[in-house]
């Protein structure tokens, strides 16, 4: 957890008091706190800079809510869970510790407060939309602060919004991020995926039809411009709307108008349009498979969600976040520093999509554990050695062997001639090699072939046992470690050391 600014603690009871600012300081922030009056006068100081207040058991006289309201730019917190009245409205009001805090809620709690900091110059446009768009869109880098900025300005407005981006990147979460803080929000959110419906079915799913227009009609049906009438209609991926009916989506967002299929009676369409696509609109309509006079009309306000591969200091809490979402029936994860790092530098194709499946695939394959990069699937380990005993047996081989060996046939003779002098003499080997430095452990392992030959599998078997007991001896019996020396996952090394009956001790 990185967390920068300056944290005040307002709690009358000191033994609760000592709590807070014992969990406070292990996450390495900068507390201050004292008697509640003492505390208030930290607001009125002409150089006062409380980025966040954790408000706890106050005087009757302290009214929370005007407290909040009178410091804008503070991020608040309080820590009693059964207050009955709601803050929710007020743009400063990050959430509740709550009485048993734990150390997830309390981070993605800071991380909400460092967010609310970094676009603090733009709280008070949307009044109570920033604490929401800070949960909705999670992270703190420039490129997501920047998409905040844009869906704050735009939301105030009606205009039609076109978001662009790969798949995955949080399409529809930023047009519910836009609806949410608009005063549309409390009429519905209706989605619609233009690809998913078949073209002759398209028109009547978004302008509704009655009763016997067409072969199947029984009865009359809503369209979905009807149902997010006062609201907002999401087109998702409108690049996959044929053209026949983006000739009749034009008409309606020029007129405002539309009627049902098999009826003349005309609808006032009261409705906000966010639509958004995985494609390059700009290149279909000079391909002419997207008409013109349509993107310009959806145009009107772009909004460019970027890719994970471009957010990667947002991964860390990205998947805290995301842990905090999928966790069921207590189970949790924790990520050591290297899987981190290591989770920072793939290439995320399938962006935040793709990282809230690992997540979930994690929680259940390793559930209140801590997850290390050898526990990730491979495709996420890097060039990490992968879980596959054929490749460490040859890995292996190829560590502890000498040029002639590697001329041994699947028989168990020699490809190369140029070291049988006869068949019946015995075999000559060059001398081995003089291994210096970092290498003299693989020297001492290093076997003398002889005449009568070699068990190569119990020979193989001798050196894994001596590499393992050495390894874990290396490492005091932290079998995690020991297998990253050995470059094997924790798994594989604890069923080798169950296969050879070998102690972590």
């Amino acid at each position: 957890m990185q967390f920068s600014g300056d944290l005040l603690i307002i709690e009358q009871d000191e033994g609760t008091r000592q709590t807070l600012e014992t969990i406070f300081n292990f996450l390495g922030l900068k507390c201050q706190s004292g008697e509640v009056a003492d505390c208030l006068s930290y607001f009125e100081a002409d150089d006062s800079q409380i980025d966040v207040c954790i408000l706890g058991s106050h005087p009757d006289k302290l009214k929370p809510r005007e407290l909040i309201a009178a410091h804008s730019d503070t991020a608040f917190l309080l820590c009693q869970s059964d207050e009955a009245e709601d803050f929710s409205a007020l743009p400063n009001f990050m959430g509740v510790i709550g009485d048993t805090p734990d150390y997830d809620s309390i981070v993605s709690l800071l991380h909400y407060c460092q967010s609310f900091k970094t676009m603090r110059r733009f709280a008070h446009k949307s009044g109570q939309g920033a604490a929401q768009l800070i949960r909705m869109l999670v992270g703190q880098g420039p490129a997501i602060t920047q998409v905040r900025r844009l869906i704050e300005q735009v939301a105030i407005t009606d205009a039609n919004v076109l978001i662009l981006g790969e798949s995955g990147t949080g399409k529809e979460v930023v047009a519910r991020s836009i609806h949410t803080i608009s005063r549309r929000a409390k009429a519905p959110f209706v989605p619609v995926n233009c690809g998913a419906i078949p073209s002759e079915l398209l028109e009547s799913e978004l302008f509704g039809h009655e009763k016997g227009a067409f072969t199947g009609a029984f009865s009359a049906h809503e369209g979905r411009f009807e149902m997010a009438q006062g609201g907002t209609l999401f087109l998702d991926e409108i690049g996959d709307m044929p053209l026949q009916m983006q000739v009749k989506l034009l008409r309606v967002l020029q007129e405002r108008q539309f009627s049902r299929v098999g009826s003349n009676k005309v609808i006032e369409a009261d409705v906000r349009i966010i639509a958004a696509t995985h494609q390059n609109l700009e290149q279909m309509v000079e391909e002419g498979t997207f008409r013109e006079d349509l993107y310009y009309r959806l145009n009107v306000f772009p909004i460019e969600t970027p890719p994970l591969r471009e957010r990667a200091d947002d991964i860390p809490v990205l998947v805290q976040e995301l842990v905090n979402r999928n966790a069921q029936e207590g189970r949790t994860i924790r990520f050591t520093q290297g899987a981190m790092l290591q989770l920072m530098q793939n290439e995320w194709k399938g962006n935040v999509r793709e990282l809230g499946n690992l997540v979930e695939r994690l929680l259940i394959l390793h559930p209140n554990e801590v997850v290390d990069v050898n526990d990730l699937p491979p495709k996420y380990r890097g060039a990490k050695l992968e879980d596959d005993p054929l490749s460490e047996r040859e890995a292996l081989l190829d560590s502890f062997s000498t040029p002639a060996m590697n001329n041994l046939t699947e028989d168990g003779e020699y490809s190369d001639l140029d070291f049988v002098e006869d068949e019946n003499k015995p075999i000559k080997l060059p001398p081995l090699p003089v291994i210096e430095g970092e290498n003299d452990m693989a020297q001492a392992f290093m076997p003398a072939f002889s005449s009568e030959g070699v068990n190569l599998k119990d020979m193989v078997s001798n050196i894994e046992i001596s590499m393992i007991k050495q390894a874990l001896a290396q490492c005091n019996g932290v079998v995690a470690k020991a297998s990253e020396i050995l470059g094997l996952r924790r798994t594989t090394l604890v069923e080798k050391m169950k296969k050879y009956g070998i102690s972590a001790q």
